[in-house]
């Protein structure tokens, strides 16, 4: 049972789904949004969101260390938290937060490949971040903010974000020519199965900000319309979510779904087996890389099975991603400051 809740938490795109080419193209594509992210924030000049920033991109690392079961399935899923992010710090700190956590997970713990990286950070930070969040959720809520526009706001926003996210995983493998994963096969298992984990996530989303609505409202407010936090306190806020990360990742992440998530759920329904090998030079190269750089690879002690292990990846994930953000943050105040 240990080994299952350890591999459960394994989720995101490995290099084994893609070709080089389509690795290095979307690598490019999301280190420039990187990029421009970085210089939107420089703009603003907005220091005060860096501590919450922090502190958001740590409890989304230790939410999605927990997958969820979907029902008559065999399948599971966990948040991508792009929405719930965008909610409560805007979509360009949002954005930055969420790339943190993914280049934490794939460099620390071995979660998605080292080349699917930029594939990872395009299908769950750009298209939820940059598509779903301006298209969807700030259509519905920038005039009128009521718990039942944040619901449907919510589940919206997620669902189209995940179900493009899905769709261009589909995209990705096709263009590889992963011919293990044909078109209409892999399409028609990922496409359902993230429209039910989005229904999921859309409800946890609009539980946490309802929650930051009722605590502080002013920062909901503020993300929707791009404001600057000012002299806004919160300190509660930021103290109130450490302290849910250290509980989720510590505690809550021992009992996630021990089931493969939707996307190792949908390959082995179509090849009867959750992972495809990847092969070639360059794969193999950043392999050995990968594998030089996680220290706590598969959330757990090298070559350990304890449950301890799953505890110290959730808490020294969310650190690590916490430190990250602080210091970009730092760099980006520190820059325009010398201006």
């Amino acid at each position: 049972m240990e080994r299952e809740i350890m591999n459960s938490v394994l989720m995101h795109m490995a290099d084994g789904l893609i070709s080089v080419n389509i690795g290095v193209i979307f690598m490019i594509i999301s280190f420039i949004m990187i990029g421009f992210s970085i210089k939107k924030i420089n703009q603003e000049h907005d220091d005060r969101k860096i501590p919450l920033m922090g502190v958001m991109g740590a409890f989304i690392f230790a939410a999605q260390m927990i997958n969820f079961t979907i029902p008559g399935t065999g399948s599971s899923g966990h948040i991508g938290g792009g929405i719930l992010l965008c909610l409560i710090l805007g979509q360009y700190p949002a954005f930055l937060s969420l790339c943190s956590v993914l280049i934490i997970q794939c460099l620390f713990f071995g979660d998605g490949g080292l080349l699917a990286l930029g594939c990872n950070i395009f299908n769950m930070g750009i298209l939820p971040c940059f598509v779903a969040y301006p298209l969807i959720v700030k259509p519905l809520l920038k005039k009128n903010i009521t718990s039942s526009r944040v619901l449907l706001a919510s589940i919206l926003g997620v669902v189209v974000g995940l179900e493009m996210g899905a769709f261009a995983v589909v995209l990705q493998t096709l263009a590889s020519n992963i011919t293990e994963l044909p078109f209409t096969s892999f399409v028609v298992l990922m496409l359902p199965i993230h429209l039910a984990i989005g229904l999921v996530e859309g409800l946890i989303t609009s539980t946490v900000v309802l929650y930051v609505l009722k605590d502080k409202r002013e920062i909901v407010d503020h993300a929707l319309n791009d404001k600057h936090f000012g002299t806004l306190n919160i300190r509660r806020q930021v103290a109130v979510f450490a302290v849910l990360t250290i509980l989720v990742g510590g505690v809550l992440s021992l009992y996630a779904s021990s089931n493969p998530d939707g996307l190792e759920w949908s390959i082995e329904g179509v090849t009867g087996t959750d992972e495809i090998e990847a092969s070639g030079s360059t794969k193999d190269t950043l392999a050995k890389v990968q594998s030089s750089t996680s220290f706590l690879p598969d959330y757990n002690f090298s070559g350990s099975d304890s449950k301890l292990g799953v505890s110290v990846s959730g808490i020294i994930g969310g650190a690590a991603t916490l430190i990250l953000i602080g210091g970009i943050g730092y760099i980006v105040v520190k820059k325009k400051k010398y201006e």
